[in-house]
């Protein structure tokens, strides 16, 4: 909260480019309309949402200007026509408040199906008023389990589901069908289904699931309805099927597999738990007509299903396998079209929604076919076509292959290949990932899996028609990812920088799939939780992972255990394990995501959570040091531990620091949630966690007394200002020899390295983090990009070219090291917020003479924050970009920082937009040893300092 006192300064300072009108203001052309209308964590124009009680956003349209909202007045009615004269359903009136984001709802009592029309205006601080926004609108989906009078359908077994090698059941696609008609006055064949106002499909399922109307696929989702504690909640996805609809008969189709809810999914010891799992859909499509007539058609007893499909097994580890002789057509009509004779298909088993499992709206985005990346290299060993697509993914492949009839073409996928080019798949565990599509005529086939994903670079084709020779075009890679924007960009004049970049995005890519996992290739693909608390801050740069963060820690609140611990992995596959470092994910990512967006939502609904989890934590200490159980600092290079993936950092030392940090963050949160009692509570358990950190673990010469003398150590004591100045300072020379022991090398694990650049940025040595950063010997970030990496690994010796795969490689698609993101972001391009949400926005680049140039663009909740900058012939030239409705403090530089421990001066001339900026402009407000610090309103600028 140190931020605020920096926050004050800001707020009435006015800027010196509007003094001297460099800047055109928004009057000069009219006050334009408010844009980018969102509600809650940035949905546009949603259908099916999950929230009765939204939140608005928008942005203030400015070109060039200093424009700044004063007051705004929302307008939400049922029907559009009824803007915004006669509102129905809220008139906020006139609010004079400078917030344009996540304002609260607080209108009529919304519920279920429920249609909103908004819009907005605002007036600036001339008062003059803008027009009207553009109508926006949201509809709610199914809020209660009460609002369905579908069941659980799905075939009925007649015999024994198969068990595989590991004992768990093979539970084959099931195809699951129904016929109706509709209610129409017009007794014509017409097709045309103009009597209809509106049809909403609402549908989920226990597995994952694609629907069919009259032939025709519902959405282009992948994966639905997702992965959530199936326990405890189902999302449940809506569409608008009124295209899809047609007078007469309708044929409605579902396709539905195992997925996570019954597949062999999650660690071996745990595979037993779901032998009394069924894959289940449920379907309820609501048809309204135009004179007022409804009509529902649910998944009930009157479907029929058949497991005879041509998808012959599908499970997320083990891959797909398709047989076209098995594909469902009657005379050419399909099995999802009407008049297909299904008289040889099973009844189906209905079951009764249970009351304890709750439906609810999915709250994020979904997954979706998101890229397509061409194959761009082809080579033949042992018979067998390894196909190159040049970069780490994670989706399915795409293949447009030539057969024979009877031939099954076999796909094998792997992150990396051989010396002899052979496919490498020793880092898969039990994961097959192999797919299978056998042809039933000659010719070229086009095939995509459906139900599966696959970690890959590489693909090994065989079982082909062996008298053609494979071509690039045969094989596409279809990425897949959680559907968000990218939202960040960051690159710079060091190609391998940017690369390294580009391994970060990757990792996000194909780690946020529905859920924020671990890896998405081996036999695990689980929701680490100490995974995603290094990596949050990082992710909130690059995507629009808003909604993604909320959702997950919503499946963390309902996996939370009774006695207040948190699992460490979430959704919970490996039973009752709560450990320090990683549970503590359960407070620090609501605090990251409120701290990055300015979301006060995400620490009300998670305040309960975060406290409980306190209390367990204050279960754990002994003589006011917790002993709580920890992986350590997860495989730290060089460790000298029998176990060494578990780092050389004292146990209790990590779980005392991040005990600190969550007290730390709940405190944070109640000051913004305005607990007063509660802030007062935590602030005095924090000063005493403190004092027992420093007097337990460190010597009055701020030297660590207790376990070896480990780099992470010294990073969580003073990153997370466990000690007091004095001892701080002392510490200081302690940290830098555990860098000169390693050779000018980390020794940092998943806990310590995300606090090197930051620390020692902290402590004045950001040098020293430029020369960690830019440094290519192992273990450093770059050493993997000089090895080839597309992504980052879990491991920092994942591969070399000399040695090959590490003994255990482990996987090469991790995202947790690329944590260091967070520090390129906020200080080499120079974006972060000062204050929550980026309502004040700090630019503070630091120059070193590894980089020339160095660029980033954020598309923050007030609009786009670009900060770049140039060094050449003696000048550092800055270009920066503040969105309307906020301010900026912009610091800039006076040293650029050389390797070697150096750093040279700047020059002293400083101008901005052409103009010399002296220390009696009104824009200034100090400087310190390293920065001058000027504040500014939005608008373009471009300052040099010569």
């Amino acid at each position: 909260m140190k931020y605020l006192s920096i926050a004050a300064l800001v707020v009435l300072v006015a800027s010196v480019l509007q003094a001297c009108g460099i800047n055109k203001t928004a009057q000069d052309q009219g006050l334009q309309s408010a844009t980018a209308l969102r509600i809650n964590e940035g949905f546009n124009n949603p259908l099916g949402f999950y929230d009765p009680k939204p939140n608005f956003s928008w942005q203030l349209a400015s070109d060039n200007s200093t424009l700044a909202q004063t007051k705004y007045q929302i307008v939400a009615a049922s029907q559009p026509d009824l803007l915004p004269n006669q509102a129905d359903l809220w008139d906020s009136g006139m609010v004079t408040s400078a917030q344009s984001t996540f304002v609260d709802y607080q209108g009529k009592t919304l519920g279920s199906r429920q249609q909103v029309y908004w819009q907005v205006r605002y007036w600036d601080e001339q008062g003059e008023v803008s027009s009207w926004s553009d109508v926006a609108q949201f509809e709610l989906g199914l809020l209660s389990n009460n609002d369905w009078s579908a069941k659980w359908i799905e075939i009925k077994q007649t015999a024994p589901v198969k068990l595989n090698n590991y004992g768990t059941p093979i539970h084959i696609p099931q195809h699951l069908r129904t016929e109706f008609e509709l209610k129409t006055a017009n007794a014509s064949t017409n097709t045309d289904n103009t009597n209809i106002k509106k049809a909403r499909l609402y549908i989920t399922a226990k597995g994952v699931f694609e629907a069919f109307i009259n032939g025709q696929r519902i959405g282009d989702d992948i994966l639905t309805p997702g992965y959530t504690p199936y326990k405890k909640r189902i999302e449940t996805l809506t569409y608008d099927v009124t295209a899809q609809l047609q007078n007469g008969k309708n044929a409605f189709g579902i396709q539905l597999a195992e997925g996570w809810y019954a597949g062999r999914f999650g660690p071996k010891r745990h595979w037993h738990k779901k032998l009394s799992l069924t894959p289940k859909v449920l379907a309820q499509l609501e048809i309204e007509y135009n004179d007022g007539q409804k009509q529902t058609v649910i998944t009930d007893n009157n479907w029929q299903a058949t497991q005879n499909g041509p998808i012959r097994t599908s499970g997320l580890y083990d891959g797909e396998r398709y047989d076209a002789h098995y594909e469902l057509f009657d005379q050419n009509v399909a099995w999802h079209q009407t008049g297909y004779n299904a008289s040889n298909w099973a009844n189906v088993t209905t079951s009764e929604l249970e009351p304890q499992v709750l439906l609810q709206p999915k709250r994020h985005f979904t997954s979706k076919n998101k890229l397509l990346l061409p194959a761009l290299a082809i080579k033949q060993v042992g018979g067998k076509t390894i196909f190159d697509l040049g970069q780490n993914m994670v989706g399915v492949p795409k293949i447009k292959v030539p057969m024979k009839k009877g031939q099954t073409l076999n796909l094998r996928f792997g992150e990396g290949v051989n010396p002899d080019g052979s496919l490498f798949i020793k880092n898969l565990g039990s994961a097959k990932q192999l797919d299978f599509y056998t042809a039933k005529t000659d010719g070229v086939i086009e095939w995509q899996p459906q139900f599966t994903f696959h970690g890959f670079r590489y693909v090994e084709l065989s079982g082909f028609d062996a008298s053609v020779k494979p071509e690039l075009s045969w094989i596409t890679g279809v990425v897949q990812y959680t559907d968000f924007e990218l939202n960040g960009s960051f690159v710079t004049s060091h190609p391998e920088l940017n690369q390294f970049q580009s391994n970060i995005e990757w990792g996000l890519k194909g780690n946020f799939l529905d859920i924020p996992t671990d890896c998405p290739q081996r036999s695990e693909r689980l929701g680490w939780t100490g995974d995603a608390l290094a990596f949050a801050h990082t992710s909130l740069f690059i995507a629009d992972s808003h909604a993604f963060w909320s959702a997950w820690l919503q499946s963390i609140r309902e996996e939370q255990f009774d006695d207040n611990s948190i699992p460490v992995v979430v959704p919970n596959e490996v039973g009752e394990i709560a450990q320090a470092g990683w549970s503590d994910a359960a407070v620090t990512i609501p605090w990251d995501v409120y701290w990055r967006t300015g979301d006060k939502k995400i620490l009300a609904e998670n305040y309960e959570m975060m406290t409980r989890w306190i209390k367990y934590h204050q279960t754990q200490l002994k003589d006011g040091v917790s002993v709580m159980w920890t992986v350590g600092d997860w495989l730290q290079p060089y460790s000298t531990k029998k176990d060494s993936r578990r780092g050389e950092t004292d146990n209790s030392l990590i779980s005392t620091a991040f005990y600190a940090r969550s007290v730390e963050f709940t405190r944070n949160s109640a000051q913004v949630l305005g607990k007063t009692e509660d802030v007062k509570k935590y602030s005095q358990l924090l000063k005493q966690i403190k004092h027992n950190f420093q007097n337990h673990f460190f010597d009055n010469h701020g030297r660590l007394k207790v376990g070896i003398q480990a780099q992470t150590a010294y990073l969580l004591a003073l990153g997370f200002d466990l000690l007091d100045k004095t001892t701080a300072e002392k510490a200081v020379p302690h940290l830098l020899k555990t860098f000169e022991a390693a050779n000018g090398h980390l020794r940092t694990g998943f806990l310590g390295t995300p606090l090197i650049a930051p620390v020692l940025d902290k402590i004045g040595r950001a040098d020293i983090a430029f020369d960690l950063v830019f440094k290519r010997s192992y273990p450093s970030w770059l050493f993997s990009v000089t090895q080839g990496a597309t992504t980052v690994w879990e491991r920092w010796d994942g591969y070399t070219h000399d040695k090959g795969y590490a003994k255990k490689a482990g996987s090469l698609n991790h995202y947790a090291y690329g944590a260091i993101g967070q520090w390129l972001y906020d200080r080499v391009a120079g974006i972060s917020p000062l204050t929550a949400g980026y309502k004040t926005i700090r630019i503070a680049p630091l120059i070193s003479t590894h980089l020339t140039s160095a660029e980033g663009k954020y598309k923050s909740p007030y609009g786009e924050i670009k900060s770049k900058w140039q060094f050449s012939n003696g000048v550092l030239t800055m270009e920066v970009t503040i969105p309307a409705n906020t301010q900026a403090q912009i610091e800039i530089p006076k040293w650029q920082y050389q390797q070697n421990q150096q750093k040279t001066a700047l020059g002293d001339q400083l101008s901005i937009n052409g103009q010399v900026l002296t220390n009696k402009d009104t824009s200034w407000i100090g400087e310190t040893k390293e920065v001058k610090k000027i504040i500014v309103k939005s608008g373009h600028y471009k300052i040099q300092i010569k």
